[in-house]
């Protein structure tokens, strides 16, 4: 079988020969090219290469188109990202500087015409034409209600959110929320089939349980609505989401959840069960520090505790440039000893 294959016998339960493994190598690109951060992000091709040499050098299942969070905030206008050789890129000048500037946000009509769209479809080609047959291609997108801190930066929209006038908050979030419709609609027909919605407001760790029912659940349905839940992916960072599960899948009837390493895998495992798919997460900031041995038995207990039924992934989260090689090549050989099946 195919790693795609693999994916969706996972999703729906059926046999397959071991379980889907994810490993998130974004930054490492640029030390698998030799170049620096600016000259790797910078071409489209340059990511893509990097994505598919690292993951047939490590034989993991997934590449990503992902560049860096911060080029979401390019294609509605920022104009400067703040390279750094030792993290990830991040926005240097936000679009949004005054409420004033929410009423002049325009979405384009067609991303795909946009000149900061040109890389990420370069990717994207040559990740479909490469392995878009066989292995899942990823990409990352920002939900409305967490893609104001990146125009805005975040102590502003917090600011807004929280006492800022509802006008205006709600004018940003609309169109927040149709630059997602758009984005999501531009990555799945340029090849990616694993959407990654990332909603730091779906995790009560972040917000309250009111808060998450009467803002965040509304916000989600509308980002979600118009393109459905196709390779739709529930994360939230590695925020713990274990007590809003049911009624996300209730409600807006996602079943691919990307659990935090800080949650109970064994009470996720349990509230999902098979009507979707518990992607059991490694703690890779604890990787960093960890023996290879130590890694080995962490993945050795998530194994343990998710592939009772199957329906079951083990992946990572956005391994940091200082997780060892050896705890890599250590996380990857134990998944596929003890995720097999046979």
């Amino acid at each position: 079988m195919t790693p795609l294959e693999i994916l969706v016998a996972a999703i729906n339960g059926t046999p397959a020969p071991r379980i889907p493994i994810f490993c998130n190598l974004l930054d490492q690109g640029a030390r698998e090219l030799g170049m620096e951060h600016r000259e790797y992000f910078s071409n489209g091709e340059h990511v893509a290469t990097a994505q598919l040499r690292m993951r047939q050098r490590y034989g993991y299942d997934n590449v990503w188109s992902l560049f860096y969070v911060g080029k979401e905030a390019e294609l509605l206008g920022c104009k400067e990202i703040l390279f750094a050789e030792n993290g990830p890129p991040n926005v240097a000048d936000f679009v949004i500087k005054s409420y004033d500037d929410v009423a002049k946000l325009e979405v384009p009509d067609d991303l795909t015409s946009h000149p900061a769209w040109t890389e990420t479809a370069k990717c994207l080609a040559v990740l479909k034409q490469e392995v878009g047959p066989t292995h899942p291609i990823c990409a990352y997108l920002t939900a409305s209600t967490a893609m104001p801190a990146l125009l805005m930066g975040l102590d502003k929209w917090m600011e807004l959110l929280l006492i800022g006038p509802a006008d205006v908050r709600d004018e940003l979030l609309r169109k927040c929320s149709d630059f997602f419709h758009k984005e999501a609609a531009a990555y799945r027909a340029a090849g990616a089939n694993v959407l990654v919605y990332s909603t730091p407001f779906g995790s009560t760790s972040f917000v309250g349980m009111k808060r998450f029912k009467e803002f965040s659940l509304p916000w989600m349905k509308r980002d979600i609505a118009p393109g459905g839940i196709g390779g739709i992916v529930y994360y939230c960072g590695m925020a713990p989401f274990n007590n809003v599960i049911e009624q996300v899948m209730a409600e807006l009837k996602i079943g691919v959840h990307y659990i935090s390493p800080l949650a109970d895998l064994a009470e996720a495992k349990t509230i999902i069960g098979n009507k979707g798919l518990t992607c059991g997460v490694i703690d890779d900031i604890k990787m960093i520090h960890w023996t290879a041995e130590q890694t080995r038995a962490e993945v050795k207990r998530m194994c343990e505790i998710g592939m009772a039924g199957q329906h079951f992934l083990i992946g990572t989260g956005v391994m940091p440039l200082d997780v060892p090689e050896a705890n890599i090549q250590a996380m990857l050989a134990a998944a596929f000893e003890y995720g097999s099946y046979q």
